[in-house]
């Protein structure tokens, strides 16, 4: 009995070790609320990621996450909502926010340090139903217009991919498939789900089989922030071999297969 007592106490103590430790350092939380606020940007462009209700509230994957980090760092949250993340790159330089969730790509890292991905979706084309273009490799050749959302991962990594379209852009992704029909634009890139969505809206579309990318999201802070991005990456590492990403991918109504694997 007197051994097993013991056992419990030393257990009990190991508990609150554990505890202790996990607590975010002061400079970790001074980097990444400097405020007292922890200000999160959300893109609600990105459907996989986050969602917009009839009332104007923000749920899903990002949002839960924030939601997470503030609780751990003991601060209040103020969810700042952008439609693009272009928009949200662009709010960095004018200091709008402490932590984001953007795609990870080369053109950001000016002014953005990521974490390692925590979901990849795939960026794909859509296309009319009757277009002579099949695979994705048809899409790059000459006289090929691509409807983009501006500053979109996909629009920064055909940027310097293609060889022969000509890209289109637009404010936001939403737009961009708007365009892609007023316009009569030959294909659009996007969110491989946020196409499939939209497709089941209008019949005379269809996305490709296949991709294009794998988009990497990441959180993200502003550069400089290196105990703030040691410990953010910490904290996406645990969260994805928790399940907490998957479930929250879930309760949003995406996939839990969309989860980037440990260690990447």
């Amino acid at each position: 009995m007197l051994k097993v007592f013991c056992a419990m106490i030393f257990a009990l103590a190991g508990a609150v070790s554990a505890s202790a430790q996990s607590a975010p350092p002061t400079d970790v939380v001074k980097e990444l609320a400097p405020s007292g606020t922890l200000r999160a940007a959300i893109n609600v462009g990105n459907v996989v990621l986050a969602q917009k209700d009839e009332t104007g509230q923000v749920h899903g994957a990002s949002v839960d996450l924030a939601r997470e980090l503030a609780r751990r760092l003991g601060v209040p949250i103020d969810l700042h909502v952008y439609d693009a993340a272009g928009k949200v790159t662009d709010a960095v330089k004018n200091g709008e926010w402490d932590i984001a969730f953007v795609a990870i790509e080369p053109a950001r890292a000016q002014g953005i340090a990521f974490t390692a991905p925590y979901v990849v979706i795939e960026g794909t084309y859509l296309v009319s139903t009757d277009s002579p273009l099949k695979s994705i490799a048809d899409v790059d050749h000459d006289g090929v217009r691509i409807a983009v959302g501006k500053g979109s991962a996909y629009d920064l990594y055909l940027t310097r991919t293609l060889q022969h379209a000509t890209l289109v852009r637009y404010p936001t992704s939403p737009l961009a498939l708007d365009g892609f029909l007023a316009d009569k634009i030959d294909a659009a890139a996007g969110v491989k789900q946020q196409l499939v969505q939209f497709a089941k809206g209008h019949p005379n579309v269809r996305v490709m089989d296949g991709h294009f990318q794998d988009i990497r999201q990441a959180m993200a802070t502003p550069l400089g922030r290196d105990a703030g991005l040691k410990y953010l990456s910490g904290f996406i590492a645990e969260m994805k071999t928790s399940g907490f990403v998957k479930s929250a991918l879930e309760r949003s109504g995406q996939s839990g297969d969309l989860v980037a694997p440990a260690g990447n």
